[in-house]
């Protein structure tokens, strides 16, 4: 009985290394992109992909790119869904998101204050079901009566422009939420700092509502903010062609941000775009998954680069890039290969070819 036992198994050892040997084996680049991130795992994405805190002059909460819908059906039209979305910045990177579908998305800013206003987003996406319950909690007013799934930007925010702001109360209350999300839930380190700064960002739009600019704070720019777009303003703006296409414009685009947030697959990494790790590590992960960068929102970042282009240029020809991957930038020229986008002497967004923009750059710097 005992021989027989140990030939069957001597049997059984055989056929699982024969089907082991016949496994197609996993070769580099074939891991694919993952489905959800472990909060460990965001976590230490966010720590290794990440350059010391950085200065920028403003501590840019908002956008104010009004023409930055205009190159999205262009955007749409030269790249694929399901690929890697990067930026810089706040919430216009949510607009491009919600229309280009990607399966992952890093955005990278110089300052650790643009993590901080990362965190405060995704923590009221994943704790609001919907955009009117979104909207709410981002400026501490209570949900008007009324809206509904259907419901449009401009009802959105005409709906709330008649509702009084919270008082301080209902404010700690929403910043507690938001960091026991973080903290509790999530269980990221977070450290004092980025708490306060976390609550930094979280009471600038309470105190200045859907009226908030660029310029509210003063931080930078005291002095000019009424020069610039509000929130409102934003989130109700069209591509040029009437369609609504900001990330609250419909709970389609608001869902394809929040599905990200609930995933952890929406990383912000504090990074100088010229600095020697951030986009690197960024562009050494997605290698290693077989994935492309479809689209990278730079602002107007390069503006602030002077002699350092060479190194931001040579950071992104290390990124895994196809023929399609574009540069989303600001300008105040037209666009590229001709037609300039929106009008008048504000910033206009533009598209480019990132590989033809890298073409020479290398990899190695």
């Amino acid at each position: 009985m005992q021989s027989r036992r140990s030939f069957l198994a001597g049997i059984a050892l055989i056929l699982c290394a024969g089907v082991l040997s016949s496994a197609p084996a996993v070769r580099f680049g074939e891991a694919g992109l993952p489905n959800r991130l472990s909060d460990e795992e965001f976590w230490r994405m966010n720590a290794d992909f990440s350059e010391p805190d950085g200065y920028f002059r403003s501590d840019n909460l908002l956008s104010n790119e009004i023409w930055l819908q205009y190159v999205i059906p262009d955007l749409i039209k030269r790249t694929q869904p399901g690929g890697v979305y990067m930026g810089v910045g706040p919430e216009q990177n949510f607009t491009y998101i919600a229309a280009l579908k990607p399966k992952m998305a890093f955005i990278t800013d110089i300052r650790r204050g643009n993590m901080h206003t990362q965190l405060m987003y995704k923590a009221l996406f994943e704790l609001s079901r919907e955009r009117a319950d979104f909207v709410s909690r981002l400026f501490t007013r209570k949900r008007p009566d009324g809206l509904q799934a259907k419901s449009t930007a401009q009802e959105i925010f005409q709906a709330f422009d008649a509702v009084a702001t919270g008082d301080e109360a209902a404010f700690k209350e929403n910043l507690k939420a938001i960091s026991d999300h973080l903290v509790r839930k999530h269980k990221f380190p977070l450290s004092e700092g980025d708490l306060a700064g976390i609550e930094y960002v979280y009471r600038s739009f309470y105190t200045f509502g859907p009226a908030i600019r660029y310029g509210s704070s003063g931080q930078g720019f005291r002095g000019r903010g009424g020069n610039f777009v509000t929130y409102a303003d934003l989130m109700t703006q069209s591509d040029g062609n009437g369609v609504s296409r900001s990330f609250l414009a419909s709970e389609e685009n608001y869902r394809v941000v929040k599905d990200l947030q609930d995933k952890n697959l929406l990383i912000p990494v504090v990074g100088d775009f010229s600095g020697p790790k951030a986009i690197r590590s960024v562009g050494k992960y997605l290698k290693e998954r077989g994935a492309i960068v479809s689209a990278f929102y730079l602002s107007n970042v390069e503006q602030y680069l002077g002699g350092a282009w060479g190194s931001f240029c040579s950071n992104v020809a290390s990124l895994p890039l196809d023929d399609k991957s574009t540069f989303i930038r600001a300008s105040r020229n037209g666009y590229y290969g001709g037609g300039g986008y929106g009008g008048g002497g504000g910033l206009m967004n533009v598209l480019g070819s990132m590989l033809a923009e890298t073409k020479g750059c290398g990899e190695s710097r």
